[in-house]
């Protein structure tokens, strides 16, 4: 019996190692049919572009790369999902690259330009300097912001261009408008009579001091609210000297109300040459020009009370204004003056216009200081104004002609790059 159970148990244990040898087995083989096959249904990635080249960019300081590259095989073409091109950039071979730009798909060169430099309080990584070199790659990308393999690594360093093609029309109407200036001054100095334009305001000038002289009533003059250096203001000056030297020979007060004390002093030079000229300097009074307050308003106000007391018969507004242009030239209709007003400030000329006699609008004051001096350097710089302009005016009407027609060369020939 003990025998018998010896075999039964021997046989128990073989079979229970048999069923935990083959429980195992499943157990370990079923992770193996669990792996998920590679997923394949996403969209595939575009072929990257090729040749990929970095060039110094013409016509600059030195602070810019043209990067050029044929366009990828699945770009219009092949699998056509390209959407764009990723330009990498590095100051580093070895890296890392940051993404410099995103050209859309089509376009084949990028000019990479930074000519920022950075401060401490501004700093610019993207600076890029005189004589540096910069690493690029690029890739391409695809349907659901799928990217291709990257380009090799190609360099590129920046140069400053010691001659700037595209600047070459600049320089060839600066040519063109000093050799127009050196023939005009000259011709004006040997006394050869240069023909300008007459100009309503200008010629009204003598007749507005005319008609003080008959009515027995004083002239008005204001340089506005500019400084002794600006432009308006200066070209106010040359017309005073007429007008001042005009007035002396007539005599006639003239009256000159400033708000700067650097004006004042040149007003007063001025009138003073002016009568001197004129042969009557025992007729100049320096109180006729005098200071009145450098506070815009509180100004006006008294030149208001001016005009209303002295009752002039001519007001000259010649200078740089702002917003009290309405409020001097009402006044003067008021007073019942004739009125010539004269500025370069493009936002008060509407209320000239509307409110005075005559108006000099921007650059006529200017041309106004050259008719009335005859002075020959301003009268051969409106000459060669002039003639360049009408030049100017030819480029654009021959321009417009070869973009009409589809003449590209003339087209480039008569483009200015600023």
């Amino acid at each position: 019996m003990k025998h018998v159970f010896k075999v039964k148990l021997t046989i128990t244990l073989l079979i229970g190692m048999a069923l935990t040898l083959s429980v195992g087995q499943v157990c370990f083989a079923q992770p193996e049919t669990m792996v998920a096959p590679p997923d394949t249904s996403g969209p595939p990635a575009p072929q990257p572009p090729t040749n990929l080249r970095v060039e110094d960019e013409p016509n600059d300081f030195g602070h810019g790369l043209k990067i050029r590259w044929n366009l990828s095989a699945d770009d219009g073409a092949g699998l056509n999902n390209v959407v764009a091109y990723e330009l990498l950039r590095s100051d580093k071979a070895e890296g890392p690259f940051t993404q410099r730009a995103v050209i859309p798909k089509g376009i084949s060169e990028y000019s990479d330009k930074d000519e920022t430099r950075p401060t401490e309080e501004a700093p610019n990584p993207n600076f890029m300097d005189e004589n540096s070199t910069w690493y690029y790659q690029m890739v391409a990308i695809g349907d659901q912001q799928v990217r291709s393999n990257p380009t090799p690594i190609v360099s590129g360093t920046t140069r400053p261009n010691w001659i700037l093609l595209n600047k070459i029309p600049i320089l060839i109407v600066v040519i063109i408008f000093t050799i127009f200036l050196l023939v005009f001054i000259s011709s004006a100095k040997k006394g050869k009579s240069l023909y300008i334009r007459p100009l309503a305001g200008i010629n009204a000038v003598d007749d507005a001091i005319g008609r003080a002289t008959e009515m027995g009533k004083p002239i008005l003059y204001i340089l506005g609210l500019g400084t002794a250096g600006d432009i308006a203001t200066i070209a106010g000056f040359t017309i005073l000297a007429r007008v001042a030297k005009r007035t002396a020979e007539y005599q006639t007060k003239v009256i000159v109300p400033v708000q700067d004390p650097v004006v004042l002093v040149v007003a007063q030079e001025t009138v003073r040459t002016a009568y001197l000229e004129a042969g009557r300097p025992d007729q100049y009074n320096p109180d006729n020009v005098f200071f009145v307050t450098s506070m815009q308003f509180p100004y006006v106000a008294a030149v208001n009370g001016i005009m209303l007391r002295e009752r002039p018969a001519t007001n000259f507004y010649m200078g740089v204004f702002y917003a009290e242009s309405l409020i001097l030239a009402e006044t003067g209709n008021v007073a019942g003056s004739i009125q010539i007003a004269g500025t370069d400030q493009i936002s008060q000329l509407p209320f000239f216009v509307a409110a005075t006699d005559y108006t000099l609008i921007g650059e006529e004051l200017y041309a106004a200081s050259a008719y009335l001096s005859q002075e020959p350097v301003q009268m051969g710089t409106l000459k060669a104004q002039d003639y360049t302009k009408a030049i100017a005016m030819a480029i654009i009407v021959l321009g417009i002609i070869a973009i009409t027609a589809g003449w590209p060369f003339i087209r480039d020939l008569v483009t200015i790059n600023l």
